[in-house]
């Protein structure tokens, strides 16, 4: 017996309102499957119901079972199955031809006519089951606004919280509730409103920059456009050939372990698209300018953490790639346990002043077999003298850049 297709039918926002083909399917379905919310919707239904409750396996199974036995059997969606919902996970289980898809409005559709505004640059996020914030920032980086359907956790107040955190105070909030039940209600709050407000579960958010940031985030910033409190700092120079080593790529874990006041793990966050950097800085005064520098610059995707390497590294995602600004030569241990956190084919680069912190490193990256380049950087900058121009010479820097091969551990 050939098994039955499976109709996946969207319900729409609030009361449902299904189109004469879908509601034919859903009407000659033996067994219905959904949440208990859509299941509610239809409470004359004379099917078998299969709630989604538990392991999602399970529900599968359940589902193969029915259509193996030759059952009629239609799933029940909010809005569109194949955008944030269950019909990824229906079709990698039971292939496209196997599933009918009738979708309805969105979430981010209904809010989007409610708010009247376009949608067609707006990105979509689903911080469901996330324990971070990462895609959100970087939606919020690359485009300005970003549509977030949240869960029981990241609620709307948790969002506002978080983007305060990392100095994203020129943001609105809209929080659309209940939307097409009796208890819809739209509030568009500032984020530190809307950071100690209670909202309905049955949420959709949509964030959006309200002013630009200070500074515009780009390769090669200007060594003056950051706040620091001395010239001790990964000059403009040195950071180019430093990134260029780094080589970080989309979606990438980045480390920058001595941060400073941030320069590298702010341009970093451009080329790491969607990925996380975590700038590690132990001294409180340049730990705070690393935080203003993230409101200044706008670079959600930058989370500061002020504390000691190695220690402060505990509780981290493992790194693709490894920017050390400094602390070498004070911590012969960490470069060690780096090197041991560093994923397999991941790089790491060192900027080293002192001979002694370089040969120390080299020692440590040859005894491990890694392949190692080493440049030295020495730039020299223009400044008026005199009517003209005379030229200032930085201190030479070792950029030395190694690669953990996969073979190694």
């Amino acid at each position: 017996m050939t098994p039955k297709r499976v109709a996946v039918i969207g319900c729409g926002i609030g009361r449902p309102w299904l189109a004469p083909e879908p509601a034919d399917a859903l009407a000659g379905a033996a067994v219905v499957v959904g949440g208990a919310r859509q299941l509610a919707l239809f409470p004359d239904h004379p099917a078998r119901r299969i709630p989604i409750v538990g392991p999602l396996a399970a529900v599968c199974d359940a589902i193969e079972t029915a259509t193996d036995s030759g059952e009629a059997v239609c799933v029940l969606a909010d809005g569109d199955p194949l955008f944030f919902g269950i019909g990824r996970l229906l079709v990698e289980r039971f292939g496209s031809d196997r599933l009918t898809f009738y979708p309805s409005v969105t979430a981010v559709g209904a809010a989007a006519a409610r708010l009247g505004r376009p949608w067609q640059d707006l990105p979509a996020v689903s911080l469901h089951g996330r324990s971070d914030l990462t895609p959100l920032f970087a939606a919020l980086v690359r485009h300005g606004a970003a549509a977030v359907y949240t869960d029981a956790v990241n609620t709307p107040a948790v969002i506002a919280d978080k983007l305060l955190g990392r100095g994203g105070a020129a943001f609105t909030m809209h929080v659309l509730e209940e939307m097409g039940l009796p208890g819809e209600r739209r509030r568009s709050l500032r984020l530190a409103e809307a950071a100690n407000q209670d909202f309905s579960p049955l949420n959709l958010t949509l964030v959006e920059r309200t002013h630009p940031p200070e500074i515009a985030l780009s390769l090669g910033l200007a060594d003056d456009a950051l706040s620091r409190s001395d010239r001790v700092f990964t000059k403009a120079p040195v950071r180019a050939v430093s990134l260029a080593g780094l080589a970080p790529r989309p979606g990438d874990v980045v480390w920058d372990v001595g941060a400073g006041t941030g320069a590298v793990a702010l341009e970093a966050s451009l080329l790491n698209l969607g990925g996380p950097v975590f700038a590690v800085e132990r001294d409180p005064a340049r730990h705070a300018l690393l935080m203003d520098n993230i409101r200044r610059t706008g670079a959600l995707t930058v989370t500061p953490i002020h504390g000691e390497a190695p220690d402060a590294l505990a509780g981290l995602a493992d790194p693709d790639r490894i920017f050390i600004g400094g602390g070498l030569t004070n911590a012969p241990d960490l470069l060690p346990e780096l090197c041991r956190r560093l994923r397999p084919g991941g790089r790491l680069v060192a900027n080293c002043v002192l001979l002694g912190s370089l040969h120390s490193a080299l020692e440590t990256l040859r005894a491990l077999g890694w392949p190692v380049t080493l440049t030295q950087v020495q730039a020299e900058t223009a400044t008026p003298l005199a009517g003209d121009l005379r030229f200032c010479a930085e201190n030479p820097v070792f950029v030395l850049t190694a690669v953990k091969e996969s073979r190694h551990g």
